[in-house]
């Protein structure tokens, strides 16, 4: 069996930086990613901007050039994947954590779809972008229901409900009605959330007074069905002809992987994994988490720019305790 001095489970940008200060430290290291290389950047729409800067995004203290002041989708990709290649990071793609246990010697076993390894320690760096925020409405699990948005093209002249008011579902409802559909939204407060950023906001306010986009403000979805959407209003019921459903309802994180990891995960919002917030770590001796997954449901609070020490101060604290011999 493989052993490592610390196995980081996720391989996007905080997954990334762990990796890079954990070579930079002399460990020996393993990334797990269950999918592509900086997955949810991946998954991300095709013609994605950024709200931040290319230097907001940087880790690993490598410039990240891009064309313009808040880099794409594909610049981001570029540079991760750069960042992989240059530092030769020790990744394995495609490879699905499926839970893990402490062994009577003090190591954690991690079992994968694959494998199974031993580490000293352990980083869980697997941000939210996995789990969609479900409606938990009939119809749901419909094909025309989408909780990710990819790309405009598909919705050309199709009747499209976007339900949610945030930057998200702003975006979505715009590049659609803007490439020739037929665009309503359901939000469930009085009026746009107040965060949409300030070059969004104005736009989305205006054609809905416009009437090019109709919206139904505290409002629900109630059911979908193949041709049609159920809404509860203000007004009561409201039936429209319907071809898709782009649910802009936000993503959690995948709280099922996290307790298959034995992590001490409350029950109560904002469910934030039970963790040291100086040190980073859980209650779990030599487990730690990184990046957006520190701050549970609050997945507004925490992004690249801001949590990229946790990497440094995870892999100093991993260092020295190998150096003493401590097993937690």
């Amino acid at each position: 069996m493989e052993t490592y001095d610390l196995i980081i489970i996720g391989g996007g940008p905080t997954g990334l930086n762990c990796a890079i200060a954990a070579g930079k430290a002399g460990l020996r290291y393993l990334v797990l990613e269950k999918g592509v290389l900086a997955n949810s950047i991946y998954n991300f729409p095709v013609n994605m901007t950024f709200f931040s800067t290319s230097k907001l995004l940087e880790i690993g203290n490598t410039p990240f050039i891009s064309h313009g002041e808040k880099p794409t989708r594909r610049e981001a990709l570029e540079y991760y994947r750069r960042l992989q290649q240059s530092f030769g990071l020790n990744v394995r793609t495609y490879e699905a954590v499926s839970g893990m246990s402490r062994q009577a010697n003090g190591l954690y076993r991690v079992r994968s779809e694959k494998k199974q390894y031993e580490a000293h320690s352990v980083i869980v760096a697997t941000g939210f972008y996995d789990t969609p925020r479900l409606m938990d409405v009939p119809g749901e699990q419909l094909p025309k229901v989408k909780h990710y948005y990819d790309d405009a093209h598909p919705y050309v002249g199709q009747k499209i409900l976007v339900v949610g008011a945030a930057n998200s579902a702003c975006q979505v409802a715009l590049e659609t009605w803007r490439k020739g559909a037929e665009v309503t939204m359901a939000i469930r407060a009085g009026k746009i959330y107040k965060g949409v950023k300030y070059w969004i906001k104005p736009d989305m306010e205006n054609r809905i007074q416009e009437g090019s986009i109709k919206a139904y403000f505290n409002s629900a979805v109630r059911e979908i069905r193949p041709g049609e959407v159920v809404l509860d209003t203000p007004e009561g019921k409201v039936v429209l002809e319907n071809d898709w459903v782009l649910a802009m309802t936000g993503y959690l994180p995948n709280y099922k992987l996290l307790e298959s990891l034995g992590l001490d995960i409350p029950r109560e919002e904002p469910r934030i994994p039970a963790h040291n917030p100086e040190t980073l770590e859980t209650s779990l001796p030599n487990v730690y988490l990184a990046g957006v997954v520190c701050a549970g449901m609050e997945t507004s609070k925490l992004f690249i720019e801001n949590t990229r020490e946790h990497g440094e101060l995870i892999v100093r604290q991993v260092k020295e305790r190998l150096g003493e011999g401590v097993l937690g």
